[in-house]
């Protein structure tokens, strides 16, 4: 074991603060915080007279807030307050990088609000690079994210032309799952012949805690749905079956693939701040949540409905989007 700055060259971000609207954008420069989401990403901005983005290549760090939040970021990015950025100073893949913030951010319990990381986490104790386990370089040598885009081709969100919708118009059903105790359960590889992912709460892996051994279970959840813990407002999409934990809403609409699902994930996410563990997200809540989607008029009656095909084609056209 090393510390974090013997492998690592450690600096202060570009410490920006956006508080003009003019300067956000679709497309642009992302710019990252302290969030814990997102891989830290809150916007995109134009690029800054004078401000250099930090360097592509490089972790994220939050000391303070989401204290120890660590982002691999593969390309050049803004940053705001209580951010460090971590460089290398051995040639390390894109795969090494991500298992150093790994464990950069599993040493988040040591700290909190009111104990950020700035004078200690430089010396963090990380593995060696020569003790890096040997799956990590195998990875990184049979494993590439494709980064170009199902459909190639530059689409703009504007939201001007949005229409507000209630989400529960256009499910075909939403419950609560059948609960399994993951103690009673027996836990296997993701590899294993006969395995079956566990959703639960959480806010990582999307809500994934394990796969365990498919057993003929009586209630297990077709794939193609959107799962929400209605007590945490985690969100998720899930494209394989699954077996739940509790206190998991399952939503359904024959309008749902993996990219208009994603799409509807995304904008659901953004009413998680309104939730909590004293008010839970409930099915009646969520059916009655509205949503500023894409639409399309429809010319019988001038009425709008949400457009599903460009919700579909944008998420299409991202990059890395054929890796969904």
């Amino acid at each position: 074991m090393v510390t974090l700055d013997s492998i690592f060259d450690v600096w202060y971000g570009v410490n920006m603060e956006v508080v003009n609207s003019e300067v956000v954008t679709v497309g642009g420069i992302p710019f990252v915080s302290r969030q814990s989401t997102n891989n830290g990403i809150t916007c995109y901005v134009k690029p800054i007279d004078g401000i250099s983005p930090n360097p592509a290549h490089t972790l994220s760090i939050a000391v303070s807030g989401t204290v120890l939040s660590t982002y691999y970021h593969d390309y050049e990015y803004y940053s705001g307050r209580d951010i460090y950025v971590a460089r290398p100073k051995i040639a390390l893949t894109k795969e090494e990088m991500l298992y150093y913030a790994f464990v950069i951010e599993a040493n988040k319990y040591k700290y909190n609000y009111g104990r950020g990381a700035n004078k200690t986490f430089r010396k963090i104790m990380i593995p060696a690079y020569e003790e890096l386990p040997d799956y990590i370089h195998q990875y990184s040598a049979d494993y590439q994210f494709e980064k170009s885009p199902i459909k190639p081709s530059s689409m703009s969100l504007n939201v001007n032309n949005w229409h507000w919708f209630r989400l529960g118009d256009y499910l075909s059903a939403i419950y609560k799952a059948t609960a399994y105790n993951f103690i009673e359960l027996q836990e296997c590889l993701s590899s294993h012949r006969n395995s079956i992912p566990y959703i639960t709460r959480k806010d990582t892996n999307n809500g994934c805690k394990g796969y365990v051994i498919n057993e003929d279970f009586d209630q297990i959840e077709e794939r193609n749905a959107i799962t929400i813990g209605d007590t945490t407002s985690t969100i998720d999409y899930q494209d394989k079956n699954f077996i739940c934990g509790d206190h998991i809403v399952v939503l359904r609409s024959p309008h749902f693939n993996k990219y208009t699902a994603l799409f509807v994930v995304t904008l659901l996410k953004r009413e998680r701040f309104r939730y909590n563990y004293g008010r839970a997200f409930l099915k009646d809540t969520i059916a009655n949540t509205n949503l500023k989607l894409p639409a399309i008029q429809n010319p019988d009656d001038g009425t709008y409905i949400p457009d599903w095909q460009f919700m579909e084609d944008y998420i299409k056209s991202l990059p890395y989007s054929k890796n969904i």
